[in-house]
């Protein structure tokens, strides 16, 4: 059994997606187990003094923080919190998602800034070592106080209420809870506040989207020889002389993927190739550049305090502040979706090259273009998922709609730019698998010269999935084999 200690060493997104995905185990270290304990001590310390009113903790919140909470209501306002901030509707959160929200919240309390206590923390470790998971929802949260909402949702369960998936089934939490926690104050606060819903899609999105690049790479390349493109565009001194380093890394990719092909060694009858190739490098250069820029904002906030407010208790401090707001994050992920969409775009002009007729293959790639359409079609579906990524792509980080009578009033809408870099994540794979089946339908137009051995092993794992298709036949099952192909490179 695999097993994941909470501790304070730095997360990498790539941990995080593993542990989440991998069938960890988690447990809290003993400095963990301290940190938390000596929080939740000062707090109870702290309230029982009756000094001045500590936002969340002994006042109610939002536009309502200059009420004060009697000391023997303080569970009750935490309850009334989760209960009555639980109002996401939409489509439900996908499942490797709610895992990642899960991790990332117990992390976070995990540094002992939070005053919860580790009764708290075991529940939510519970849920997740034993594949208990919350049903959240994806519409509801502005970014901005955290994602109170979906992270509602999330906690929810613990004290024995809301809806839980378990095993492919949605039933009430209730019938797993035997013994739910009894928050003390601030504890609901602590649980609603933060970005853990934004981080986590944040997190998925930055694994998968550097797979993405990877994937948009060899696939380009293999396009590249099929299409009989030049090698020259990718010289290392044209790319020294800019030295963007996502650029020098694409072109170095492109070179050791295409080594020793034939074909990209035979002489060429055209002098330069259509910017889709041959501007591979800038292209898809400047969109790792982006996803590195954003890894490191999502790095940074999976490894933070975010939730309010945030108790400092060997400096004697509780201090309501904003680490829940999302912008940070928020501007990163709206620039992630742009520069992932960016890697669809070009795969699609690709593809268009591909069955447009030229350097002798033929039309639509097939033998009897006209009796058959080939793969016509295929690139109409790639043109129509490219333009909903640019729809997807106007950033949410843009607006902002005040809340609670204005005491919130300006907010990152983090939550909404995260949900639709997850759709642009996938729609960018399914675009590069449509490059795909184009690209090994076109290099068997190119035989008997062969492409690289990179290449041909890339094009032979496909060929087992997916045949050369010699006249019309359904479509729809292979491009869903391809995009499948793709999710387990």
């Amino acid at each position: 059994m695999k097993t994941h200690q909470i501790s304070a060493v730095r997360l990498t997104t790539a941990k995080a997606y593993e542990i989440s995905s991998g069938g960890y185990k988690l447990n809290l270290s003993p400095d963990a187990e301290k940190r938390i304990e000596k929080c939740r001590a000062y707090l109870d310390k702290k309230t029982a003094q009756k000094g001045a009113p500590i936002y969340g903790v002994t006042t109610g919140f939002g536009a309502l923080c200059n009420i004060s909470i009697d000391e023997e209501r303080l569970s009750e306002l935490q309850k009334n919190l989760m209960m009555s901030h639980a109002c996401g509707t939409g489509p439900r959160v996908p499942s490797e998602i709610v895992k990642l929200m899960l991790l990332l919240k117990i992390q976070s309390l995990s540094y002992g800034y939070s005053g919860v206590q580790v009764e708290t923390v075991e529940a939510l470790i519970n849920l997740f070592n034993n594949d208990i998971l919350p049903v959240v929802y994806t519409q509801g949260s502005l970014g901005a106080s955290g994602d109170l909402a979906p992270l509602a949702h999330l906690c929810l369960p613990i004290i024995g209420l809301g809806e839980v998936e378990y095993k492919g089934v949605i039933m009430p939490a209730a019938q797993f809870i035997k013994k739910p926690v009894e928050l003390k104050s601030k504890e609901g606060l602590a649980l609603l506040n933060g970005t853990q819903f934004m981080s986590a899609y944040g997190a998925w999105a930055v694994v998968n989207a550097q797979k993405i690049s990877d994937m948009a790479d060899k696939i380009g390349a293999m396009s590249l020889d099929a299409f009989d493109g030049r090698t020259e565009p990718f010289l290392p001194q044209v790319h020294d002389v800019r030295a963007h380093k996502g650029q020098i890394e694409t072109a170095k990719n492109i070179r050791a993927f295409l080594k020793d092909s034939e074909i990209a060694a035979q002489k060429k009858q055209h002098v330069q190739d259509p910017y889709s190739f041959r501007c591979m490098p800038q292209v898809h250069g400047a969109s790792k550049d982006a996803i590195a820029y954003a890894a490191g904002v999502i790095e940074t906030e999976i490894n933070s305090v975010t939730d309010n407010p945030t108790i400092f208790p060997g400096e004697d401090l509780c201090v309501s502040a904003g680490n829940f707001h999302g912008q940070p994050i928020a501007l990163a992920m709206d620039f992630m979706a742009l520069a992932v969409a960016e890697l669809g775009s070009i795969s699609e002009r690709r593809t268009y090259q591909l069955i447009s007729g030229a350097r002798g293959l033929p039309s639509f790639l097939v033998k009897n273009p006209g009796l058959n359409s080939g793969f016509m079609i295929p690139q109409y579906t790639a043109a129509s998922i490219v333009s909903r990524n640019k729809t997807l792509c106007t950033p949410a980080s843009a607006d902002s709609i005040p809340s609670s009578q204005g005491q919130e009033d300006h907010v990152s809408m983090g939550a909404n730019a995260a949900v639709k870099l997850y759709e642009v994540v996938g729609n960018t794979r399914r675009v590069l698998a449509i490059e795909l089946f184009n690209a090994a339908q076109a290099l068997e137009f190119r035989r008997p010269l062969t492409s690289s051995t990179v290449i041909e092993k890339l094009f032979a794992d496909f060929r087992r999935i997916i045949p050369f298709i010699k006249e019309d036949e359904v479509m729809y099952p292979h491009m869903a084999a391809a995009e499948k192909f793709l999710e387990k490179l």
